[in-house]
């Protein structure tokens, strides 16, 4: 069996999540409670960003997939801050 004959819930039990003390992504809510569209929340592909009552956006990295798509698709400068892991941590693929 391939990998593309994979349901999601299955590759997702291929992927190990090594969490670091230290988050490698911050966000700033209060430039976050301005925004209108959230980008960052329609586009995380693991569904990290929510938004909350008060107009901010709630994140948590446990299960980051360190694709940058957040950074990259945020409308609001210094909103959110990304950089890679510290070593031995993060995300990690594992194909059977």
């Amino acid at each position: 069996m391939s990998a593309g004959d994979l349901a999601f819930e299955d590759r997702m039990a291929t992927v190990e999540f090594r969490v670091a003390p230290e988050a490698h992504i911050t966000v700033d809510g209060d430039s976050c409670r301005g925004c209108t569209t959230q980008e960052c929340v329609t586009a995380c592909p693991a569904n990290l960003f929510v938004p909350t009552a008060d107009g901010g956006i709630l994140f948590n990295y446990e299960q980051c997939f360190e694709c940058g798509t957040c950074y990259l698709v945020c409308n609001r400068a210094g909103a959110i801050s990304w950089h890679y892991p510290e070593g031995g941590c993060g995300v990690v693929y594992r194909w059977s």
